[in-house]
């Protein structure tokens, strides 16, 4: 009698997989022909359904769960909550870099929580950018080399997640990405060996995405999963900016309190006379440089063609 169970991909590599079992034990096995007849992979991060016959050396993937999302580069599934981590100085902020990130994190229902380091050497561009993302909804801490900021509330933040929640870190090389990571999670450094200098330089490596329970990783009281992603500085989504202009508002979080009360029913948002959104940018309500970001991005999607 074939027994049906489910659990998450953790880790995968030459077509055999390691699953964590919601009983927190792990089971490692193969897929079933058919993934591949349907041109499906297995990733890091898919909930799965295993079905074993008469041990467990014969268990195999049954069916992959619903995804929420799909990454390429690193190849993993279902992240829920991305840390986008810029440093304050050295090197500055790339404003535009920043924001199309976050808007691709909104597009595939990634909550972004935005990460400033090296405060102790630009605290005022540090604050400015606290105050900046905070003012558009998003939850941003500041931390430093030296006193280490607010490590102790990103920490209580994790703690916040349940059993679902898979969650990743990535930044631009140099951001301090690594250093922050070991401080958060210095077992995951001793056990993988994965933060290391190569990797911060931005060097290219191919190792397969793995998933590490924070329980494991951090305190007792975490839930849910850091996604080890090797070299991850870039976004590169499965459907990245494929989505269309009419889309693109809407993964500016702080523009939907004021779409559909424009003057015009097709207003683009971009400098017609009645734009609410213009004038919430004339009114300091929305920053300024979040609708340039936003006009850049319009430009860039306008050029793109729809059977692109």
């Amino acid at each position: 009698m074939t027994d049906h169970k489910t659990g998450i991909i953790v880790h995968g590599v030459g077509g055999l997989y390691r699953i964590r079992m919601e009983d927190g034990s792990t089971v490692t096995c193969k897929a079933k022909g058919v993934f591949r007849h349907e041109g499906m992979t297995p990733l890091a991060g898919d909930r799965v359904r295993i079905e074993s016959g008469t041990g467990e050396d014969e268990c195999r993937i049954a069916e992959i769960l619903p995804r929420k999302n799909a990454l390429i580069r690193p190849a993993m599934a279902n992240l829920g909550v991305m840390f986008v981590v810029c440093a304050a100085k050295d090197p500055d902020p790339s404003l535009r870099f920043l924001d199309k990130m976050l808007c691709i994190l909104e597009y595939q229902e990634i909550e972004p929580v935005l990460i400033v380091t090296k405060a102790d050497l630009d605290s005022h561009r540090a604050e400015q950018l606290r105050t900046k993302y905070e003012q558009c909804g998003f939850t941003v801490f500041v931390t430093d080399s030296e006193t280490k900021g607010e490590d102790s509330a990103i920490a209580a933040y994790l703690r916040r997640f349940d059993n679902s929640v898979i969650a990743a870190f990535c930044g631009a090389s140099g951001t301090g990405k690594s250093t922050l990571l070991n401080r958060l999670f210095p077992a995951l450094s001793l056990e993988t060996g994965t933060l290391s200098e190569k990797i911060a330089r931005g060097k290219h490596t191919t190792r397969a995405v793995s998933l590490f329970p924070l329980s494991e990783i951090s305190d007792d009281s975490c839930h849910g999963y850091l996604a080890d992603t090797p070299g991850f500085s870039m976004l590169d989504f499965e459907r990245f900016d494929f989505f269309s202009l009419e889309d693109l508002p809407y993964t500016f979080r702080e523009f939907i309190p004021y779409i559909g009360r424009c003057r015009y029913t097709k207003c683009t948002h971009t400098k017609e006379e009645g734009c609410a959104i213009c004038e919430a940018v004339s009114e300091k309500k929305i920053p300024k440089s979040r609708h340039t970001s936003y006009l850049e991005l319009y430009e860039a999607l306008k050029e793109k063609k729809a059977w692109e």
